[in-house]
């Protein structure tokens, strides 16, 4: 008996005292959220994340600048690469090939541009003084001079520069500066290179794991109408390039023409400019005037005036039907969707307006205006 009492003690429990809980006074009302105080800092909050949020947004501006050049690219090249495929290639061994053919160029460009380019700059600097006597021979240059003393300044800031040795102390400062954007553009020029190899290589996945995240019964739609901009993308990057092999081949017969030293250059130089839109012909036109005016003034007048009324006639009657046959997008959208992107961003804006343009037409032609059709 003992033994089963004690058994009944241990498995028995004792209840515990209950503890009151500790007395820390009656909750208040709710904040009123309604209250000026509360809104105000609330907004102030905002506010500042706001602000914390755009400065990080623009402190890594120039990262998402490259991200969007080099998306652009690999969509542009990817048409190319498409077509190696179709020959029995694989896309590895497709991009392989396009990047080699990208790589050959810019070596050949450098081998080509760079020599003439230094040789001119230099015949340049050694002909200023006689240029600027030329100019005088002009009536209209020289009553001008007469009246301003535009040519008599110029002709006295040269002399001064030469002589005190103040020209070698800036050559040198912009030789730096020069080196300095070289190599800044060299690294940028291979980041873009990199980052283009990395997207077209894996372009397909990309796809695939977008059109994933898309519902099932809409995925096969949603995937023909994606792989029809990335189409049109490609559209217009091979639009760019014939109309800047074009430019070139006009500005090479004019070198011919006008006695130019180095047309092949010539040419090369605005072959790459021409693939900048907007301000691309503004610096090859630049170029060749100034090349031109190593020779003679009245060269560099011509230069300049042929220049110019070429670019008239490829913005307003080339580039639009091109344009319009490559990618069904109107002359007027064309010109009205460069001007807007890049006012909105720059350079990389008037890159991307026109594809852009080309993909809201296609989604329009292919959704809106069928649902607006069927209701």
């Amino acid at each position: 008996m003992a033994i089963t009492e004690r058994i009944k003690k241990a498995t028995t429990r004792t209840p515990k005292k209950a503890t009151l809980p500790a007395d820390y006074g009656i909750a208040g009302e709710p904040i009123n959220r309604a209250h000026p105080f509360y809104f105000g800092f609330i907004a102030t909050l905002g506010a500042l994340t706001a602000i914390v949020l755009m400065r990080a947004l623009a402190s890594v501006s120039q990262i998402f600048v490259l991200i969007l050049i080099a998306l652009f690219l690999a969509t542009g090249l990817n048409p190319a690469v498409e077509a190696l495929r179709r020959r029995n290639m694989s896309r590895t061994t497709a991009v392989a090939v396009i990047f080699t053919g990208v790589i050959v160029f810019v070596i050949f460009f450098a081998l080509v541009v760079i020599p003439p380019v230094i040789s001119q700059g230099t015949q340049l600097i050694n002909k200023a003084p006689g240029l600027l006597t030329d100019l005088t021979n002009n009536a209209t240059i020289n009553s001008l001079n007469d009246q301003y003393g535009i040519i008599d300044t110029l002709q006295s800031k040269l002399k001064s520069i030469t002589s005190d040795g103040t020209l070698l102390i800036s050559t040198f400062g912009g030789v730096i500066g020069v080196g300095k954007s070289v190599l800044s553009g060299f690294f940028t020029f291979l980041t873009i290179l990199v980052l283009t190899l990395y997207f077209i290589t894996s372009l397909p996945q990309a796809i695939d794991l977008g059109l994933s995240l898309v519902p099932s019964s809409r995925r096969e739609r949603v995937g023909r109408l994606t792989h029809a901009i990335i189409g049109r993308v490609g559209s217009f990057v091979g639009s760019q390039i014939i109309i800047a092999a074009m430019a070139s081949i006009f500005v090479f017969f004019l070198s011919l023409l006008l006695g130019l030293p180095s047309p092949i250059a010539i040419a090369m130089i605005v072959l790459v400019c021409g693939l900048i839109p907007l301000i691309g012909h503004f610096i090859g036109c630049s170029i060749v005037t100034i090349i031109a005016l190593t020779q003679s003034v009245l060269l560099g007048f011509i230069a300049f005036i042929a220049y110019v009324v070429y670019v008239q006639i490829e913005n307003y009657v080339v580039t639009p039907r091109i344009m319009k046959k490559t990618m069904s997008v109107p002359g007027a959208v064309t010109i009205i969707a460069a001007l807007i992107g890049s006012s909105l961003l720059g350079l990389v804006g008037g890159l991307l307006a026109v594809p852009v343009a080309a993909a809201i037409i296609l989604i329009l032609d292919e959704v809106v205006i069928p649902r607006a059709n069927n209701s």
